[in-house]
């Protein structure tokens, strides 16, 4: 930095404000980093061993799998049995349970607000008893290895803001995901692949589904090192990974071997941290060019195994097949695996739609417990299932005996946990007749958020970033903590 006073003057405030902001924050990582390569006979890259301090306790869970259902499932034809519903079909929902709340805006505008029961059967299942609905037979028979809470609640009413708010702990954008922020702190268990894989497969339910946007896995203020690695179906499984045409092996290598001695330049010159994320993302690359065909070719796995998943594990791109690569990359050390299954939100036509989305999801669902069970992977791995928000008692539109829809509803909605940490066999919260409001043992969304760091060996309150003057945390600045009643 000695001849910076023959650059322009813009040129030398910047470098100076680059300088001061990362002197104190950034300075130990950059001077790590370079004594670090130092070491290495291959190109630097950026050590990924996490925070020194954590994991704060010793974790259950070495890793984890969010099955996330993007749109909302129907809490009340699924989990939360409320037979007394029949008898109030088609009667307005009273104004004593509804208490008020703020309505979206496609049935604030309706005279009526009448009850529609669910069509579907329910039935008890397993020691702790849990009402389970016809749609979900598969997930029915692991009942006694989860923790079924039906108590989560929200303060978001609208889809964007509500599954932002769970991915990252804010409605607004720019905040980092949960899988960024694991990755931030306990770093990866393998070197070949990313510590946080994401995987949006199809679905056969409602078509016109909610977009989502990869702010969902990015990593906000942290470094975007941290943020998640898509994963997608076809030929490029992540984008940008194959070598073009006329490229070998050889010759990539040599090209990133020269690539990062210009980006090491760089850093010396400029010292940004992200210079250095360019070396590893670099480097992370040409190992995933290897590593990335063995971990989707699923020919060596065993019939019965296949069989477990069902038949739509053998087309790429499909729930199914996005499970059974979940349990492949637990085995090969990914920390953190979120599969967002789309399609989940049934304004009308439930009766159509909620069917194919069950089916889409319930057996793998079992398949990846009993899977991870079967290979010793359960104890060490959390497995969590759920929504942005639930659904709503009374119908959208038009209620016939056949046929009704369900509108948005931050109030009361179920997720189910199993696996590294969690007590089995639970029923967690209760709700009121009219799955409206909740009656015992509330959930917030930061309480399961600070429930999953806490599997995973981190006190969710201690988990900070400085950003913008502030001490930022996955689980906000509100009074939360995990739910003891469904951990071990």
């Amino acid at each position: 930095m000695s001849n910076t006073h023959a650059l322009p003057h813009v040129l030398r405030k910047h470098l100076s404000a680059v300088t001061r902001r990362h002197f104190f924050g950034q300075t130990g990582l950059g001077l790590g980093t370079a004594a670090l390569t130092s070491l290495l006979d291959h190109p630097p890259c950026i050590a990924a061993d996490g925070l020194s301090g954590l994991p704060h306790f010793a974790p259950r869970a070495k890793r984890a799998i969010y099955l996330f259902m993007a749109g909302a499932p129907c809490q009340v034809d699924m989990f939360d049995y409320k037979p007394k519903m029949k008898e109030m079909y088609d009667q307005d929902l009273p104004d004593s349970v509804r208490q008020g709340q703020r309505l979206t805006t496609m049935t604030s505008g309706q005279e009526r607000f009448p009850i529609a029961p669910s069509i579907y059967n329910f039935s008890q299942y397993g020691q702790s008893g849990a009402w389970v609905s016809e749609l979900m037979p598969h997930t029915a028979k692991v009942v006694d290895d989860l923790a079924i809470v039906r108590s989560l609640h929200t303060e978001a009413i609208n889809h964007d803001p509500a599954i932002t708010y769970i991915c990252t702990g804010h409605q607004l954008p720019g905040r980092a995901s949960l899988g960024s922020w694991l990755n931030y702190g306990l770093g990866s268990l393998n070197e070949d692949l990313p510590a946080f894989v994401v995987m949006t497969p199809s679905w056969t339910g409602r078509q016109e589904a909610q977009a989502i946007y990869n702010r969902l896995w990015g990593s906000g203020f942290l470094q975007s090192r941290h943020q998640g690695v898509a994963l997608r179906t076809g030929a490029d499984p992540v984008l940008f990974l194959s070598n073009p045409p006329g490229v070998d092996t050889n010759t990539r290598r040599r090209m990133l071997d020269r690539l990062a001695r210009f980006n090491q330049r760089t850093f010396d010159t400029y010292g940004d941290p992200e210079t250095l994320t360019r070396i590893e993302q670099g480097e992370m690359a040409f190992r995933m060019q290897a590593s990335v065909p063995k971990l989707t070719d699923i020919s060596g796995e065993p019939q019965h195994v296949l069989d477990m998943y069902g038949p739509d594990v053998q087309q790429p791109g499909t729930f199914a097949a996005s499970a059974l690569l979940a349990r492949r990359m637990t085995e090969r050390g990914v920390r953190f695996i979120q599969i967002f299954h789309r399609g989940w939100d049934q304004h009308g036509r439930v009766p159509r739609d909620l069917p194919n989305q069950c089916r889409d999801v319930d057996q793998p669902c079992w398949a990846l417990i009993s899977d991870l069970k079967n290979r010793g992977l359960l104890d060490d791995t959390l497995v969590v299932w759920g929504g942005e928000f639930g659904r709503t008692i009374y119908c959208q539109g038009n209620l016939t005996k056949e046929d009704y829809g369900r509108d948005h509803h931050p109030r009361c909605f179920t997720i189910w946990m199993a696996g590294g940490g969690i007590k089995p066999g639970v029923v967690y919260g209760k709700t009121d007749d009219f799955s409206y409001n909740i009656e015992e043992n509330p959930v917030h969304i930061h309480d399961l958020n600070a429930t999953i760091l806490h599997c995973l060996g981190i006190d969710h309150r201690r988990l900070l970033y400085k950003f913008q003057g502030l001490d930022m945390r996955m689980t906000g600045v509100e009074d939360h903590s995990p739910v003891d009643g469904i951990l071990l």
